[in-house]
């Protein structure tokens, strides 16, 4: 085995500022849909106005006779599309299509919003004139939609979430355990379906060298979007390169890849020309995928001193009439609570809608808000405090499987986030603190989120040049959430050079592979890659140096050598990195770093732990709601970067509020149309309704999930906020709201 050499790091864990943040500012920052490339056309959607039935015609002789319209492509003269790719998600690095039904292959209406024409023209604006001028004749069949109109046909799928998870997950003898109950707690839980609005929506620009294709994505993992057309398309991956260099967001709907990057393909090599598609905000309603309406049942068993004896959780929702996708509501539910017995079960029912997709959280934000407020629900039934409730039925193994956590940190979580929000002082009776016209309470929730099991290699590339600075290549885009900024950190710490003098260049095919950030799994796999990229290359220098006869390190042993500020020290010998290159005559020095991640059978449970609390006022006679406050206290592994760890779960922590009050969509049952389709209509939350929000870090030494020990931080931000700031209105009201949103309408 190779002895390694040591440094001294000093950057990770520091608040640096992001390093894209003056081209973001500046707006020297090209996003997929901003690409300037000459003779650009321009590709506009147009989806079905009906839900169920088929397309009967299409007279698109209006639109084809306008001036600069190029193309118009249907169902009668797309081109077949070479192969489905099964429904993968996309953490495991491989083809990832958001549903396993491409568009325009025939005249079936699966949902409303299907796209079932292609406007092509030499400006988006002739594009979208001449989509409006189509004529589409319709066969329409009466659709399904709603929880009401699909309970009666629900199914138990064998597995979910694109093959992961088991449609049933039991362990022990539910019926027992609530025999056994002293106290039953049970309750049904619904929630309107969420939809994605990143601010910028997803788009593509694809360009045709002759059987090559360049397309610049707005993705989550280029990579995946190079898989996903390379098979939609029957091109060799080799042909294909995906940059996506800037990214506006994405929560989840730009993980999977959808119909958008492959049609936009098509249409540049039906025009011969590079082709913009751009979704408009109202398309992304409907072409990326949301989370789906659903309905949860939670049936708690327990002692008189609140020991758990039985935890039962079933959930109910919509899939597309192609996919068995349901976000695993279910999964946490299993595991975080010392109860010898548990039964959860997901029961879908074929819905006109397309297939539902990864949002933030996906699965924990709604899961853990049944068994949250329910514990709620538990704790107040045995007036018992919440805290001590959860605390009694601590675990610190893995309830499912019984294997160790392979760091917890939870108990710390209750007792500081309790702590900073002063949770001691609580009267635990509900609707007996007022202010004016404010009712005032408090509740609180536990926050867990699985460390995601990745499934393949990932690499990057660390390459020093002579004249001392640095930059480590990896293929994965940086959708908000500061990757670039982190990465120079990791990279400087494993090189031991000055983040000035190091950085890090992603989004890109053409570099070393890394699966998508998704699940929260980003920091974790890409600082693994660049750390082992970044400490390889050191290596590689020092034994360089250590075996020259001209350093002053010759003969030195390697372990013995400290770097730092790209200086290479044994004793009282030194030398720089670029005095090392330069004597050689040696321009620059590289190296390939790879991680392979934890086998999915290792005697280890992996999760992210956190505890939520909020403050609410809610006016008595108006029934208006506003969260004054939060607290946050969270475990995540090691922190990469303090700053932007804490603005990730601030942001989660603010769309948890959302989830909890705001956001909200239905399906008309009659034409299986979204209510609210734009900006205008479906609420999110604005600076307007952001109260203090205090984030704590909770410090645990992990080093089983990756060599930095980093859990992530990208997805716990949100899971147990709403369901604490629904504990807190009961608390404040007496009324317990079993909906999200809860609305004004609910309290009054």
């Amino acid at each position: 085995m190779t002895t390694m050499p040591t440094t001294t790091p000093s950057a990770v864990g520091q608040p640096l500022d992001r390093v894209d943040g003056r081209p973001k500012v500046t707006g020297s920052a090209h996003y997929s849909a901003e690409i300037p490339l000459p003779d650009m056309a321009y590709a506009y959607v147009v989806g079905s106005r009906i839900a169920a039935g088929r397309v009967s015609g299409i007279d698109a002789s209006a639109a084809t006779a306008e001036e600069g319209v190029l193309a118009v492509l249907t169902h009668e003269n797309l081109p077949r599309i070479a192969e489905q790719p099964p429904l993968v998600p996309s953490l495991a690095g491989m083809a990832a299509p958001g549903q396993t039904y491409f568009p325009m292959q025939d005249d079936i209406v699966h949902y409303a919003g299907q796209q079932i024409a292609l406007v092509v023209a030499d400006t988006w604006e002739s594009a979208q004139h001449a989509a409006h001028l189509l004529r589409v004749s319709y066969e329409e069949t009466a659709p399904v939609t709603t929880l009401d109109q699909g309970r009666d046909r629900a199914y138990v799928p064998e597995r979910i979430f694109g093959g992961w998870i088991p449609g049933r997950i039991e362990r022990g003898d539910v019926e027992a355990g609530l025999r056994d109950a002293d106290v039953r707690v049970e309750a049904t839980y619904t929630y309107a379906a969420n939809h994605h609005n990143p601010i910028e929506p997803s788009g593509t620009t694809a360009l045709w060298d002759g059987d090559t294709l360049l397309l610049y994505d707005s993705t989550q993992g280029v990579n995946a979007t190079q898989m996903t057309v390379s098979r939609l398309l029957g091109v060799p991956m080799q042909r294909i390169r995906v940059i996506g260099h800037y990214v506006g967001g994405s929560f989840g709907c730009k993980a999977m890849i959808h119909a958008h990057p492959t049609l936009a393909a098509m249409a540049a090599r039906e025009v011969g020309r590079p082709v913009k598609l751009a979704l408009t905000r109202e398309q992304m309603f409907t072409s990326v995928g949301h989370r789906e309406e659903q309905e949860q049942h939670v049936t708690l068993g327990a002692t008189r001193e609140g020991r758990l004896t039985a935890v039962r959780h079933h959930k109910l929702s919509p899939t597309s009439p192609f996919d068995d996708w349901a976000e695993p509501s279910l999964g946490t539910s299993s595991q975080i609570y010392a109860c010898p017995h548990y039964e959860g079960v997901y029961r879908l029912f074929r819905a006109n809608t397309m297939t539902p997709t990864f949002m933030r959280a996906p699965g924990e934000a709604s899961g853990m808000h049944a068994l949250e407020c329910a514990m709620d629900e538990l704790a107040h039934e045995l007036g018992v405090d919440p805290v001590e409730l959860r605390l009694r039925n601590h675990t610190d193994v893995d309830a499912m499987s019984g294997f160790p956590w392979s760091s917890s940190g939870l108990r710390e979580c209750y007792e500081r986030g309790a702590r900073r929000f002063g949770w001691s002082g609580r009267d635990p009776r509900p609707a007996t603190r007022r202010e004016g016209d404010w009712l005032i309470g408090t509740g609180m929730a536990t926050a867990t989120y699985p460390v995601a099991p990745l499934a393949n290699p990932q690499r990057a590339r660390a390459r020093l040049y002579a004249d001392g600075t640095a930059v480590v290549q990896a293929a994965t885009p940086d959708f908000g959430t500061g990757v670039a900024t982190v990465m120079t950190q990791v990279a400087a710490d494993g090189l031991g050079m000055s983040v000035e003098r190091c950085r890090f260049e992603n989004g890109d095919t053409d570099l070393p592979h890394i699966a998508a950030a998704v699940g929260s799994a980003g920091a974790g796999m890409i600082s693994a890659a660049v750390h082992s990229a970044a400490t390889a290359l050191r290596g590689q220098l020092v034994h360089k140096a250590v075996a020259d006869a001209g350093s002053p390190l010759h003969g030195a042993d390697p372990v013995d050598v400290v770097v730092r500020d790209g200086v290479m020290t044994a004793g009282t010998a030194s030398e720089a990195y670029t005095d090392l290159l330069r004597r050689n005559v040696q321009p620059d020095a590289e190296a390939l770093g790879q991680w392979n991640p934890p086998a999915h059978d290792i005697p280890y449970g992996m999760m992210t732990f956190g505890a939520q609390f909020a403050e609410v006022a809610v006016d008595a006679e108006l029934g208006l709601v506003r969260v004054r406050r939060m607290t946050g206290a969270f475990a995540p592994g090691r922190v990469l970067n303090a700053k932007t760890a804490r603005s990730q779960l601030m942001g989660g922590m603010l769309w948890g509020l959302g989830q909890a009050l705001l956001e909200a969509n239905h399906v008309a049952p009659d034409t299986g149309r979204w209510a609210n389709s734009s900006l205008a209509e479906y609420l999110v939350a604005v600076n307007a309704d952001a109260p203090d929000v205090d984030v704590e870090f909770i410090e645990v030494e992990d080093d089983i999930v990756n060599p930095l020990g980093v859990k992530g931080v990208g997805e716990i931000g949100q899971v147990g906020v709403a369901a604490a700031i629904a504990n807190a209105v009961h608390h404040a009201t007496g009324r317990r709201v079993r909906k999200l949103p809860i609305t004004i309408e609910d309290l009054l």
